[in-house]
């Protein structure tokens, strides 16, 4: 026969206490208080927007507040208050116990002290006070300058471009442009001439493209590496070699070889000078863009390392000692150019090159509206002379012009 345990009631009831009082919090217990430095936003609407007041616990009576929830049950009413700011208004009719953080104001929303935002190139950060205090960066995309040059009688229409959008202007000069001035040596240079009439008469529009189909190269975005030095040399050279060779080799060549491997006063994509890059395309070669394909979209402070080399096979010529960093690619040849040569200053005589010989290189000034230039004839224009002198800045840029 089985015995039957007793067991007093008295004793039942502890343990049930104990079993109660060893239960696992909530995480929402286990959070810290949303006000421990006031309460954000103490004027907003959250349990008067969604017209919910709950009784009691419960833990899906909530609004999204800021980066996270609030409550508007009666439980949030505790020592660890996680109420919705307008709960004690709203709900029960009585200020809020805590006091009201100062914060700013920014279309008709509330944000907490220490919260930011980007104006375009400048970051605005809520002060302690209760004011946005925002960076005064020049920035590179700037709306004022665009309206006054499509407003003025400039010649040329301006535009704003996303990619340039939250850049400074300094940014921009150190980044996107990336040719250095050309020493004494290289302005002192014989200049050639073209045999021109003195009344030829040269067409009104020009495209090498059209003169020579399939021999000019579609230009390759330098993205944030301050290498034109070497991007406007690879073109040119690349139009030249496809022309004179009347197309027979029509190599788009590599800046990434320059870039990583002239590096004799050369900076790589912090800057360099177009008469090094001539002399190594003369000397040394490089492969093609297929063959080693730019990888520096952002300028770096150490260059990144030369993975091509090449040695002489006599005359002049040379052969690529090392693959293609480009595994999918084996062609690996090396392409050579012959000495450079500085064209006279006369828009007809270059005009005459062009038209004869190809593409060529050109250096230009750059100022703070030529990153605005959409269409037209570009000139400098002095719309940012009125804002201040960190918003007119200039470098230096090299292009290929094709027509």
């Amino acid at each position: 026969m089985a015995s039957t345990a007793l067991v007093p009631w008295a004793l039942l009831w502890l343990l049930a206490a104990v079993g109660s009082a060893a239960r696992a919090r909530t995480r929402r217990e286990l959070s810290p208080g949303l006000y421990e430095h006031g309460v954000f936003d103490a004027g907003g609407s959250y349990c008067q927007r969604g017209d919910v007041c709950c009784r009691g616990r419960d833990d899906g009576c909530t609004v999204p507040y800021l980066d996270t929830i609030c409550y508007c049950d009666l439980f949030c009413n505790r020592t660890v208050s996680d109420c919705c700011p307008d709960f004690w208004e709203y709900c029960l009719g009585i200020p809020a116990p805590f006091p009201k953080a100062p914060g700013c104001a920014r279309s008709g929303r509330a944000y907490p002290s220490g919260a930011t935002y980007r104006d375009n190139c400048n970051l605005c950060t809520c002060s302690p006070g209760g004011q946005w205090q925002c960076e005064e960066h020049a920035c590179l995309m700037d709306g004022d300058l665009i309206d006054a040059v499509n407003r003025g009688n400039y010649g040329w229409r301006a535009a704003n471009y996303s990619q340039f959008w939250g850049m400074t202007l300094e940014d921009g000069m150190r980044y996107r442009l990336g040719t250095f001035r050309p020493p004494p040596t290289v302005m002192n240079m014989n200049e050639m001439h073209m045999a021109m009439d003195s009344n030829e008469v040269l067409p009104r529009h020009f495209d090498a493209a059209t003169k020579w189909p399939g021999m000019i190269h579609e230009p390759l975005d330098q993205g944030n590496c301050a290498g034109s030095w070497a991007f406007s040399t690879a073109a040119v050279a690349s139009d030249r070699i496809s022309i004179h060779s009347m197309g027979h080799m029509t190599p788009s060549l590599s800046p990434q070889n320059l870039l990583s491997c002239d590096t004799r006063n050369q900076r790589g994509c912090s800057g360099g000078r177009l008469d090094g890059a001539w002399w190594y395309l003369r000397r040394r070669g490089v492969v093609t863009d297929e063959c080693y394909p730019f990888t520096s979209q952002e300028s770096q402070p150490a260059a990144q390392p030369c993975m091509m080399h090449s040695r002489s096979t006599g005359r002049g010529k040379r052969q690529a000692t090392a693959r293609c960093p480009n595994p999918q690619t084996h062609a690996n040849q090396i392409y050579q150019s012959t000495p450079a040569y500085r064209l006279a200053p006369s828009e007809k005589e270059i005009m005459k090159e062009l038209m004869e010989n190809g593409p060529v290189q050109a250096i230009l000034e750059v100022h703070e509206d030529f990153f605005l230039y959409k269409s037209g004839i570009y000139r400098h224009t002095p719309v940012a002379e009125g804002k201040g002198p960190k918003h007119q800045q200039h470098g230096t840029h090299s292009v290929k012009i094709t027509g």
